[in-house]
């Protein structure tokens, strides 16, 4: 895959697409060029058939994402002008984790702070180090947070610990964020990547449509108006699929079932 940085890296093994933020000497802070890139990566994978399951990582041992890279804020976020790119750009990036459509695991060692944590929460599991740390430190630093990056936070962990997460800017252990649910997992910092590629490959392994409709029917009852139809509609496609039948023959033939997503 063609990427106008470095600092953003995109692979694919046994139906795996990584993603990993790539950029260690500022412990992978998000640059404007990495948010530019991360529509095209996951573009690309959520077009692949080959790719079942998406995982983002950082490089190295420091941070999952750091936060923004804030020695771009002079430049990149001075002036209503610049603002409102910057903006922009961060938005084509959110959309691109809504449309992935495809399950999104987050690999979390070391610092996962103000928007690394942000993204963390785009994932539909977050495993953790024993080593993370988590924190939001908008408060800190005299930023605005807005409704779109707060509501995550809350609708995941409540109003209670949004509250103490947002208002002290502090920083959480991985036990912490396991008590709150920010995580799914927290596991031994040496086997943070065997668990995480256990998973995905145990996901990567199911039934593509049926993981669609499952993925699906979570994000819509999340929603105040959820698509019933939506979900009605791959549901029945569970059910008309090449895979189902497979999936019934696998299971009284007492072997290892093949999907293929159709």
């Amino acid at each position: 895959m063609k990427l106008n940085t470095d600092k953003m890296i995109a692979e694919k093994e046994d139906g795996i697409g990584w993603m990993i933020f790539n950029n260690p000497e500022r412990r992978n802070a998000l640059s404007v060029e990495m948010q530019e890139a991360i529509p095209l990566i996951l573009g690309s994978f959520a077009n692949d058939p080959e790719v079942r399951v998406v995982v983002m990582r950082g490089t190295g041992d420091k941070a999952f994402v750091s936060g923004a890279d804030i020695s771009e804020f002079e430049a990149k976020r001075s002036t209503p002008e610049a603002i409102e790119d910057f903006d922009r750009i961060g938005a084509r990036a959110a959309a691109s984790y809504r449309e992935l459509g495809k399950p999104l695991i987050a690999m979390i060692r070391g610092f996962a702070m103000g928007g690394g944590l942000l993204t963390a929460l785009r994932a539909d599991l977050r495993i953790a180090a024993e080593d993370a740390q988590f924190g939001v430190p908008a408060a800190r630093l005299g930023l605005g947070y807005g409704f779109d990056s707060v509501k995550p936070l809350v609708d995941l962990v409540g109003p209670a610990y949004a509250r103490e997460i947002l208002l002290t800017g502090g920083r959480f252990d991985a036990h912490d964020a396991l008590r709150m649910g920010l995580v799914s997992r927290v596991v031994p910092t040496q086997e943070l990547e065997s668990v995480v590629r256990d998973l995905a490959k145990t996901i990567a392994e199911n039934a593509p449509l049926t993981v669609k409709a499952i993925k699906t029917a979570i994000d819509e009852a999340m929603k105040d108006q959820p698509d019933r139809a939506l979900v009605d509609q791959l549901v029945a496609d569970c059910f008309a699929s090449e895979d189902y039948i497979e999936g019934r023959r696998a299971f009284m033939e007492k072997r290892k079932p093949s999907f293929h997503g159709r």
